[in-house]
C-alpha cells in the first residue's frame, strides 16, 4: 500500500535532508509535498489527505502546533523538534513519534517503524498533547511585552496588551491600538514568533489579532468568517487556513 506523507519544515536544508533520509529508511513512502510554513502544511493536508506528516514544531506564521490541530485524528504525526521537553511530551501523550534535531537516520527509521505499526488504526486525537506542548512552550519562553513603534517622527512605547491587531505592511508591520496606528520596523513573520500564542492568533498571512480585543465572531453572507473588535469599527477577515481556530466559538 502506498503511504502518502508531507514534510513540513521551514529550513530548506532540513527539508531536503528529511526527504533523502525518508527515501532510505522507508523507500515505499510517497512524499507528496515539501512545505516551508504552517499555512502551506494545512493546505497540503486538505489537498493530499496524507497518512502521515513529519511536522516541525517551530515554524513561522501558523505554527506546528496549529497545524497539528488540523492533522489531529486525520493523519499520523511525527514531530520534528530541537526541544527535548516537547519531544518527550509528544511521545507520552500518544503522538506517533518524534525526531530530534539534528536528524539521525537511525532515529528516523525507528519513528517510521512505529508509524507503520499504527497505519491500520485511526490516527490519535492530539488535544491533550497540544495542551501539554503549549504549556511547555509558555513556561520556557519569554514573550514580547513592549514594542517601539513609530508615528511620524515620534517613537511610541506600547505594551502588547494595548494592541488590537498587527498587520503586514511590506517590510514593516502596522500596529493598531484602540485609538491609534503606528509602524513597527519589523516584518510580521519575524514578530509572530515573539508574541504569546495564548494571547495572539494569526488569522491571515498578513494579520495577527489580540484575542482580548475580540468582540464577536460572525459569518458573512458569502460564508467568510469575520472578527468584530471591541474598540475598532473595522472587521478582520479570517483566511480559510485559520478558520479551524474559531470553530468552537
Amino acid at each position: 500500500m502506498t503511504v502518502r506523507a508531507i514534510v513540513a519544515e521551514d529550513e530548506r536544508v532540513l527539508r531536503v535532508q528529511m526527504r533523502e533520509m525518508l527515501a532510505q529508511v522507508w523507500p515505499e513512502l510517497d512524499v507528496v509535498a515539501l512545505v516551508e510554513d504552517g499555512v502551506q502544511a494545512a493546505q497540503a493536508i486538505e489537498k493530499h489527505l496524507p497518512e502521515v506528516i513529519f511536522l516541525d514544531i517551530q515554524m513561522p506564521g501558523m505554527s506546528g502546533l496549529d497545524v497539528a490541530r488540523v492533522a489531529s485524528g486525520r493523519c499520523h504525526v511525527v514531530f520534528v523538534t530541537a526541544f527535548d521537553q516537547h519531544a518527550v511530551a509528544a511521545f507520552e501523550h500518544g503522538a506517533a513519534d518524534y525526531v530530534m534535531k539534528p536528524l539521525s537516520a537511525s532515529r528516523l527509521f525507528t519513528a517510521c517503524e512505529r508509524v507503520r505499526q499504527r497505519l491500520a488504526s485511526k490516527p490519535v486525537n492530539l488535544d491533550r498533547l497540544l495542551i501539554a506542548l503549549a504549556e511547555s512552550r509558555a513556561s520556557n519562553k519569554s514573550y514580547l511585552r513592549w514594542i517601539n513603534a513609530s508615528i511620524g517622527n515620534e517613537v511610541r512605547i506600547l505594551t502588547t496588551e494595548e494592541v488590537c491587531y498587527f498587520q503586514s505592511d511590506h517590510k514593516y508591520t502596522r500596529v493598531v491600538t484602540a485609538a491609534s496606528e503606528a509602524l513597527l520596523r519589523m516584518p510580521l513573520k519575524d514578530l509572530a514568533d515573539q508574541l504569546d500564542p495564548s494571547m495572539f492568533w494569526q488569522i491571515h498571512r498578513s494579520t495577527i489579532v489580540n484575542l482580548n480585543a475580540l468582540g464577536s465572531v460572525v459569518r458573512s453572507a458569502s460564508g467568510r468568517v469575520l472578527l468584530k473588535l471591541k474598540s475598532r469599527k473595522e472587521t478582520l477577515a479570517v483566511s480559510e487556513a485559520y478558520v479551524h481556530l474559531f470553530r468552537q466559538m
